[in-house]
C-alpha cells in the first residue's frame, strides 16, 4: 500500500497555529535549556522561590508553563484543544498534578479524571484519550511493595489500601469506555511498574476483548521490553484479548541508572541509545504486524521511528486514518512531527497536560530535563523555529 509521506522540513506546517511572539518566546526556552546549569540548578531556585513566596508565578506561566501546558484547568484547556482540532491533530489531556501523597489527594484526582470524561463525552473526535499515572492514585511505597513481594504478600491493612487503589481504577476505566474514550495507563520506574503491570493487564482483560479500549506503555530503553510485548500478545492470543500498546522510549533513564548503581543490582536500561533504537523499531515491526491483535501509539519524538512506522502501516495496509495506529509527542515538542503527520491524514495527537502551575512542576522540570538530556532535542526544536522564524522574514 502507497502512504503519503509527510515533509518533515515543513516549517510552515509545523507552525502554523503560532505567532511570531510565541515562536520567539519558545526560542528563548529552548536556548535556555541548552544551558546545563539553568537545566540543573533551576529546579532549586524555582521552588525555593515559591516557597519564599517570591513573585516568579507569572514567569514561569508565559514560559515554561505556556509551551508545555494546556492550562491551568479543563476550562482553559478549551483554547488549545480547539486549535489542536482546526490542524486535524487530536488531544490526549492528562491531569499533571503530582505530589498529592494521600487517599484524599488521590480521591481527588480520580474524580477530576472523571470530570474530565464527563466534560469531553462526546468529543472523541477531539479528544479520543484519557490519560494517567497509576502513582497518582495510589501511594508510591504500595506500589514498590506490590512490584518487589506481590499482592500476596501484603498485610490485610495494605490489601485494603490497594483495594481502594483498584476501585478508583475500575471506576476511571469503566466510565471511560462507556463514554467512547480510550485509556492510556503511563509507564513509570522499574521499581512500580511491577503493580502498573497488574493493573493494566487486569484491566485489558476486562475491556478489551472485541477491540482495544486501554493502553499499557512499554518503555524500549528497558532491556526486557521485547520479552513483555511477547508474553503480552501469547497470553491476549491464549485468553481471546486484545492488546493496546503505548510504545514508548522512556522518560527515567538516569533515574534508573543512578538507582541500580547506588543499591547495586544490574541496570535495567539499554546499554546504549542505538541499542534502545533498534528495541524500538523491533517493537514497531512485531505490534504491526499483528494489527488484528494489537493496536499502537507510537509516542516518539524519533523522526526515523516515525518513517519506520509509517512503511509498516503501508507493508500491512493499514490505512493513515485507520484507529489501529495512532502518532503521539507530547505538547510543546516536535511539532515538525505532529502537524506534519496530521497534514497527511495520520492520526496525530498532542500529550497535552494541565493544571495548577504548582502541581504541575514536577512535570515541567522533567520536560525541561527531558529536552536538556536527549541528544540535540533543544537544538533540533531551535533549528526548527530558526528556520520557520527566518521564511516568514522572507516572505
Amino acid at each position: 500500500m502507497i502512504m503519503p509521506r509527510p515533509d518533515f522540513q515543513n516549517t510552515k506546517n509545523a507552525f502554523q497555529d503560532k505567532s511570531d511572539l510565541e515562536l520567539n518566546r519558545a526560542w528563548i526556552l529552548f536556548r535556555s535549556i541548552n544551558i546545563k546549569p539553568f537545566v540543573t540548578f533551576g529546579p532549586l531556585l524555582v521552588t525555593s522561590a515559591l516557597k519564599f513566596k517570591l513573585p516568579i508565578t507569572g514567569l514561569l506561566r508565559w514560559t515554561v508553563f505556556r509551551q508545555f501546558c494546556g492550562g491551568e484547568t479543563l476550562e482553559h484547556c478549551a483554547e488549545t484543544i480547539s486549535r489542536l482540532q482546526k490542524m486535524s491533530v487530536f488531544s490526549i489531556l492528562d491531569y499533571g498534578v503530582e505530589g498529592l501523597k494521600s487517599e484524599a489527594g488521590y480521591d481527588a484526582t480520580a474524580q477530576e479524571i472523571l470530570k474530565l470524561l464527563e466534560a469531553t463525552k462526546g468529543q472523541e473526535n477531539a479528544i479520543p484519550f484519557c490519560v494517567f499515572k497509576l502513582s497518582a492514585l495510589g501511594r508510591f511505597e504500595l506500589l514498590e511493595k506490590i512490584t518487589t513481594s506481590g499482592i500476596n504478600g501484603l498485610s490485610s491493612e495494605l490489601k485494603a489500601e490497594w483495594r481502594a487503589v483498584e476501585q478508583r481504577i475500575h471506576t476511571i476505566c469503566d466510565a471511560a469506555v462507556s463514554t467512547g474514550k480510550l485509556v492510556m495507563i503511563d509507564a513509570e520506574e522499574t521499581w512500580i511498574q511491577g503493580a502498573i503491570d497488574i493493573i493494566a493487564l487486569t484491566m485489558m482483560q476486562k475491556h478489551n476483548r472485541v477491540e482495544p479500549k486501554i493502553y499499557t506503555t512499554v518503555q524500549m530503553y528497558l532491556t526486557n521490553g521485547l520479552q513483555k510485548i511477547t508474553t503480552m500478545f501469547a497470553l491476549a492470543h491464549k485468553e481471546k484479548w486484545k492488546v493496546g500498546i503505548k510504545l514508548v522510549r522512556g522518560a527515567y533513564l538516569e533515574k534508573e541508572r543512578d538507582r541500580a548503581a547506588l543499591m547495586g543490582y544490574k541496570s535495567p536500561i539499554q546499554p546504549d541509545k542505538a541499542s534502545t533504537d533498534q528495541a524500538y523499531n523491533k517493537a514497531l515491526k512485531i505490534i504491526l504486524s499483528s494489527p488484528d491483535l494489537a493496536h499502537l501509539c507510537a509516542g516518539t519524538h524519533n523522526l526515523e521511528s516515525t518513517e519506520a512506522t509509517i512503511d509498516l502501516m503501508g507493508h500491512h495496509s493499514i490505512d493513515p486514518g485507520s484507529t489501529r495506529v495512532w502518532f503521539a509527542q507530547l505538547f510543546g515538542m516536535s511539532d515538525d512531527i505532529t502537524f506534519n503527520l496530521a497534514n497527511s491524514r495520520y492520526r496525530a495527537c498532542k500529550y497535552v497536560p494541565y493544571g495548577p502551575i504548582a502541581g504541575v512542576l514536577p512535570y515541567l522540570f522533567r520536560r525541561a530535563h527531558e529536552n536538556s538530556s536527549i541528544a540535540g532535542q533543544s537544538s533540533r526544536e531551535l533549528q526548527l523555529i530558526e528556520a520557520e522564524l527566518k521564511r516568514r522574514a522572507h516572505k
